[in-house]
């Protein structure tokens, strides 16, 4: 929504994404480089909040002035429309889906190995005389864990990509880097807070709020341009239906400020009753044309379906090998 506030929905697209962007990729440097110093320098020093927040800020600031010289540089070769103001967001697309897989690895990946961590541990305080415990998880764990990921998703990534990234609903790159840095932030603050969430889920959720707020802004636009088309039909009452038509395309495709224009040319036809006869008879057909199906319902329900199943599901698979093992254990 911010985005559409700030840059879609303004006239001079090109000079609003000029200025926000690089906001915008200063956010996402800052939650990065903050969680970095949190990680990194805990280990070394005891540094307080203030502290950790003045780095990544000093962190935040130096990416912003980098990313705005590379906008001023590509400025001349921009245009004012929105496919154009698209390509800003390539380079920090990059970076948001490389932090996001960052975040993956944060966080999935211990949720992954934990239990295997947890098995290893185990068995060094059972084979230790003075009951040592582990005050890190040895590297071969770690190691199995990363080579898990990187086979699942040599394996079954390019499925879930392509789910995720089109079959949920479409995408361009501005939604696609809001959707990455919403991701990522969760992500990274869940880790830090120490709470096992599934990226996968996270950015699941993050395109339905993208999807939702599109069909939810769509269907307001044509609740509030229902009176425009109205006051259009009026004015091209008595005209010929190819040329109403006609209007209506050349309105469509008008920018804002030519459609200001156009509608000032309307408020001088006095034919209003006689275009609500009209609006009656091609309300549905009207409706029809500017209906969308932003977010695919069936997709929609497959996922939520999967959410409620997965987890209790592998619940009980859980407790079921358990108590086999233990009648194993008891009986052979």
């Amino acid at each position: 929504m911010l985005i559409k506030k700030t840059i879609a929905y303004k006239e001079d697209k090109k000079s609003a994404a000029l200025k926000v962007v690089p906001y915008l990729v200063a956010l996402m440097s800052l939650t990065f480089s903050w969680y970095l110093i949190v990680k990194v320098l805990k280990r070394l020093y005891t540094v307080g909040f203030e502290i950790q927040l003045v780095c990544g800020c000093i962190l935040a600031l130096l990416i912003f002035v980098l990313f705005k010289r590379f906008v001023l540089k590509k400025a001349p070769e921009l245009e004012n429309s929105h496919e154009s103001i698209n390509e800003l967001f390539n380079v920090p697309l990059i970076f948001a889906a490389a932090l996001l897989s960052f975040a993956h690895g944060a966080n999935d990946v211990a949720n992954a190995i934990g239990p295997l961590a947890a098995i290893s541990q185990t068995l060094e305080e059972a084979s230790s005389p003075i009951g040592n415990t582990l005050n890190s998880v040895p590297l071969w764990i770690m190691v199995v864990g990363a080579a898990g990921i990187a086979l699942g998703l040599s394996l079954y990534g390019p499925k879930l990509i392509k789910t995720v990234g089109s079959e949920i609903t479409e995408l361009d790159k501005m939604q696609a880097f809001c959707i990455a840095l919403s991701a990522v932030i969760t992500v990274l603050l869940a880790s830090q807070l120490g709470l096992p969430v599934s990226s996968t889920h996270i950015v699941v959720g993050a395109v339905f709020g993208v999807g939702f707020l599109r069909e939810r802004l769509r269907e307001q636009s044509r609740r509030r341009f229902a009176k425009i088309r109205d006051s259009i039909v009026a004015a091209h009452f008595g005209e010929d239906l190819e040329e109403i038509e006609g209007f209506l395309e050349r309105f469509d495709k008008a920018s804002l400020k030519e459609k200001s224009l156009m509608l000032e040319s309307l408020k001088k036809s006095k034919n209003t009753a006689i275009a609500l006869e009209l609006k009656k008879k091609e309300k549905k057909s009207l409706k029809k044309v500017y209906k969308e199906e932003v977010i695919k319902r069936s997709i929609l329900k497959k996922i939520v379906t999967a959410w409620l199943v997965t987890v209790p599901v592998s619940a009980l698979l859980g407790a079921l090998l358990f108590v086999a093992l233990g009648v194993v254990e008891k009986y052979f």
